[in-house]
Formats: structure tokens, sequence, C-alpha cells
């Protein structure tokens, strides 16, 4: 190996220390209350050798939060082999609310808070991780509509009135919006009300 090819794989080394750190003292302590600080102590080296790697916090959590969409996406497999599309996208829905609560912390970085998208806007990047998860609905979503199961013929905006309403399900009850209830009460109303979602698309689009 030439010493071009070993420094760089001590760079993606390093990079994954950093990462598995930064994931793991976010999990333990919230995000708000990390700093880069915290992090090169818990991988013993400065700070500045974070600096070497990630311009500031918010292109840290931008690396976490791309790692978090390739999670996503392995969870949705399953899903995307079923070969009915409107069985498909309820799935979908199915696997979006369990990869939220399995991951809250995670959830909560790439779709609630706004730092990964500050690294981006800096950059003048698009949203690549969003647009292809958003594509994997809307591909599904365009079958409904080629099959004649929905009536509407614009994919994407059928494809974010889903997303919406499927995501603020999740966002309620990740944020604790639904405490008023019992628990038993809570997943009752959750399972009810996504059943009753899927009618409602089903019959109504």
């Amino acid at each position: 190996m030439g010493i071009v090819e070993r420094k760089e794989r001590e760079r993606e080394e390093m990079r994954k220390r950093i990462l598995e750190a930064a994931q793991k003292l976010f999990l333990e302590n919230g995000y708000e209350k990390v700093s880069i600080r915290n992090i090169a102590d818990a991988i013993e080296y400065s700070p500045a050798t974070i600096y070497l790697y990630y311009k500031d916090k918010n292109e840290l959590l931008y690396a976490l939060h791309q790692i978090g969409f390739h999670k996503m996406i392995d969870a949705f497999q399953s899903a995307l082999q079923l070969e009915d599309p409107f069985d498909r996208l309820v799935e979908l829905g199915r696997r979006y609310f369990q990869f939220a609560f399995d991951n809250p912390e995670l959830f909560d970085l790439m779709f609630i808070m706004t730092a990964p998208m500050d690294a981006l806007a800096c950059k003048n990047d698009i949203w690549d991780e969003g647009k292809s998860a958003f594509n994997l609905l809307v591909t599904c979503v365009q079958e409904c509509i080629d099959k004649g199961l929905f009536k509407t013929q614009d994919a994407e905006v059928a494809s974010l009135m889903i997303w919406s309403s499927v995501h603020g399900y999740t966002a309620l009850f990740l944020r604790k919006r639904l405490e008023m209830f019992e628990e038993n009460r809570r997943k009752e109303l959750m399972e009810s009300a996504f059943n009753l979602f899927n009618e409602t698309i089903r019959h109504g689009l």
C-alpha cells in the first residue's frame, strides 16, 4: 500500500472514530448538549483534530444525518419488495413509524433539527438524502396512479400529502404531544388513525 492510500485509510478510520464517538454522546446526552470538545475528549484528541475533518458541529451533524438516511433506507428494503404498490405504500408508512420509534434521536436529527440543513445551506447543495427517500415514495405513488388506484395525476403532490400526514402522526408521538392519553389508548389511536388514513387515501386520492 502506497503512502497516499495509507493516509487516506487513516483519514477514513479517524472520521469513523469521530462519528461513532459523536453518535454515542448525542444519544446519551442529546444533540444540543454535546460540543466539539466533548467529542474530542471522547477520542482523546484535541478539538483541532475534529476541525481537520468537519468545519463545525453542524457539518458533523450532517454526516450523522446521512448515516441515518442509509439506515432508514435499509429498513425500507423488504417493504419495497412487495408487488402491490398500495400494500408497499402502507408498509413504507409502517416502517417510517417504526424507524422513528426505534431511533428517536436520529429521526429528530434527520427531520426535525435545523442544524443539518444549516450545514447544507452553507454549501448551496441540494438535500440529496431527502430527495432520494422522497423519490422512493413518489415511485410507489406513481405505480398506484398507473394502476388506477388513485385518481390524482400528480404523484409528487400526492406523495407530499402522504408524507406530511404520516410524519405528523410520528412527530406528535415522538414529541410527547399525545401524553394526554393513557399508553394503551395512545397505541390504539395511532394504529386506528393510520388505518383510517390508509382507507382515506385509497378512496380519496
